[in-house]
């Protein structure tokens, strides 16, 4: 498109097509992010709200767009030119019938020179998912007609109509729109894999926070000492893990979550370096608290002893403060398995007022059980001075810019790559 009157030009087409055209369908493939979503807004594709201009482009996204009956003299009405030059990168549109000349190793091959389509009938669209799916790529698939059910269901995810859809598309289909707009897609998408994201971020928490648990017991057996006892380990299951998990929940979507390319349907859920994580964050915690221990031992008895330690109270106290605050820190920390939780709140002022609220109250119990007496009594706690509680805090609290430079790391290194 050379100005800004071909634009014009050409939205008023489009607008007129989908208003008097009924079933006919057709869109443009451009970089220009301005006219696409003008255009999208003016044929119902958007709707204001429905995408961030920050994190989501449509070039990002490999559409195959098609077009039925006389799209192509449609177009021409505007400029069959148009065309041409809006498919800058290569693509080029392809009628029917070339499909049908064509091998399925031939289309296999040269499917991703085509984004326009033509005349299609129902088994040209099963090829054409099936090829893209060959290619390894991840494909949906919308209509409502009863010859879209075959490619709805070839598709990974098909996606029917759900106002003008027919019975047969809307059964076959994954999902179905219960509005018929295109932006619902875009929204569920963005819904779909900020749950995932929370769901993954919530396991990761449980399972580095429950590492630390088992490596600091296991350690202190071999070493000989108690560093731990059952109703400890309990509350902090029950309290300090259990909240903020349940608060990661409800995580809002990260900036990039509609930039990220699709995952591959064969990862499994510690796919991304997320076994790794898990191991190094438990790893780290395990030694904040075996340190407020030895700390709290010295601090009890004058003298450092790293085996066959007695009973000792305050490096117990010190030892069951620290991990319960360390594990409560780190829920921030899950905030993002790669970004920055410290530039998430303070840099793009995204925030979960939920997680706040339950580390809070996780912090308040904690504090609760160690400075009530009669609580204090039944967890066998002793009460510690204002040198102890810095120490524990302080370690604690360490464990958010650790994670945060060994996350820039991790993204240094990802860059690279």
């Amino acid at each position: 498109l050379k100005n800004d009157a071909d634009k014009q030009k050409c939205i008023s087409e489009a607008k007129r097509v989908c208003k008097d055209g009924g079933k006919i369908f057709f869109a443009f493939i451009s970089n220009d992010f301005v006219f696409l979503t003008e255009f999208g807004y003016d044929v119902n594709y958007f709707s204001n709200g429905d995408y961030d201009k920050e994190t989501f482009k449509l070039n990002d996204f490999p559409f195959v767009f098609h077009t039925v009956g006389a799209a192509r003299k449609l177009l021409a009405d505007g400029g069959i030119n148009i065309l041409h030059e809006v498919a800058s990168d290569g693509a080029s549109e392809l009628l029917a019938a070339r499909i049908n000349e064509m091998s399925d190793e031939e289309f296999d091959e040269k499917v991703g020179q085509f984004k326009v389509y033509a005349r299609v009938q129902p088994e040209h669209k099963t090829r054409i998912v099936n090829a893209w799916r060959t290619k390894g790529k991840i494909t949906a698939m919308t209509g409502d007609g009863v010859n879209d059910a075959p490619s709805i269901k070839s598709a990974d995810i098909g996606i029917g109509m759900g106002i003008t859809g027919t019975d047969v598309t809307k059964n076959v289909a994954d999902m179905v729109l219960a509005d018929d707009n295109f932006a619902t897609i875009v929204s569920a998408v963005a819904e779909g894999r900020r749950i995932y994201d929370n769901i993954r971020k919530a396991i990761q928490f449980l399972l580095g926070s429950n590492l630390s648990e088992v490596l600091s017991i296991f350690i202190a057996t071999i070493l000989n000492f108690t560093i731990l006892k059952p109703v400890h380990l309990l509350f902090i299951n029950l309290v300090t893990d259990s909240i903020p998990a349940l608060a990661l929940g409800l995580e809002k979507p990260e900036r990039d979550i509609m930039s990220r390319k699709p995952r591959d349907s064969k990862d499994g859920i510690f796919a991304g370096g997320m076994g790794f994580d898990c191991l190094y964050q438990g790893v780290i915690v395990t030694v904040l608290t075996l340190t407020a221990f030895f700390i709290g031992e010295y601090l009890e008895t004058g003298k450092w002893v790293f085996t066959n330690i007695s009973d000792c109270n305050e490096g117990m106290t010190m030892a069951f403060l620290t991990m319960s605050m360390a594990e409560i820190f780190h829920s921030f920390n899950m905030r993002s398995q790669r970004g920055s939780a410290l530039a998430m709140s303070f840099g793009q002022k995204s925030h979960n007022a939920v997680l706040y609220g339950a580390m809070v109250l996780a912090l308040a119990l904690t504090a609760a059980i160690i400075e009530i007496d009669p609580l204090a009594q039944m967890f066998d706690f002793t009460p510690l001075n204002l040198k102890a509680y810095a120490i524990s805090i302080g370690l604690a609290i360490s464990v958010i810019p650790i994670v945060e430079i060994v996350k820039a790391i991790q993204r240094a290194a990802a860059k690279k790559k």
